[in-house]
């Protein structure tokens, strides 16, 4: 999977509601809002239809071709008729399409996550964020240093906060759901998982679970995000379980 982008604007990995500068190394400082596309120039329009205007003419032309060449060939050279015969149209060769991924391999980390039903890899990744999305649900990755000192548990419940906010904008209240260690990607880790109410909606579920190197799993302590929408419009819970429990070691 390639982590490389070019300088430009991007969805927020920490915001997905805004875009921020890409300097294609590092992400910087500079956000904006969604810029709205324009409307088509009229120019565009009037070449669009020119083109229309020149296809139908070429068509009726080669259409035109086909009916004269074939009476020249019905005619002959004396009182039989010979019979022109239809061309023969080669059928296109059915595609097989290229089966979805089962899962999102994080090579920086040296992790794997499981792609449930319904979920796909983001369209942008850069070296810092891999990314995987569905209706109403985010999952994304971040890297911290080995030596950081600080353990997972710690790690855990200070990055809630931030990315409660950063996913959902104003949180009015919380009550924590789950804070538990956890064993995963061949290392140990914890999770602190937030039921929170936003400024409007039904609110969401948000979940930062920290993961500490090991021998058999990231080279340096990883925290992946979970972003939930509640209400029937959000994925379901068992996804951020099947997610959680599938992390796996990336062989190297």
């Amino acid at each position: 999977m390639s982590r490389t982008l070019p300088p430009g604007w991007y969805p927020d990995p920490d915001a997905p509601l805004l875009e921020r500068w890409w300097n294609g190394t590092a992400w910087t400082d500079h956000r904006r809002a969604p810029e709205a596309p324009g409307p088509p120039r009229a120019a565009g329009r009037a070449a669009g239809r020119a083109r229309a205007v020149a296809l139908t003419a070429c068509g009726t032309a080669l259409v035109a071709a086909i009916v004269s060449g074939a009476f020249a060939l019905a005619r002959g050279d004396g009182d039989d008729v010979v019979a022109d015969t239809a061309p023969t149209v080669a059928s296109p060769t059915p595609t097989t399409a290229s089966p979805a991924p089962s899962r999102l391999v994080d090579e920086l980390d040296g992790i794997s996550l499981p792609l449930p039903d319904g979920w796909a890899p983001s369209k942008y990744v850069t070296r810092d964020n891999v990314v995987m999305t569905t209706d109403g649900g985010r999952v994304s990755t971040r890297t911290l240093p080995a030596d950081s000192g600080r353990a997972p548990a710690a790690l855990a419940q200070q990055d809630i906060p931030q990315a409660a906010g950063t996913s959902y904008g104003r949180i009015r209240s919380h009550r924590v759901v789950r804070s538990e260690r956890v064993a995963v990607a061949g290392g140990a880790g914890y999770l602190v998982r937030w039921r929170v109410k936003t400024a409007q909606g039904p609110g969401a579920y948000v979940q930062s679970l920290a993961l500490a190197p090991d021998r058999g799993g990231p080279a340096d302590t990883v925290v992946v995000r979970f972003a939930f929408d509640a209400g029937p419009d959000g994925p379901p819970l068992t996804d951020m379980d099947r997610i959680t429990g599938g992390i796996r070691p990336v062989e190297r």
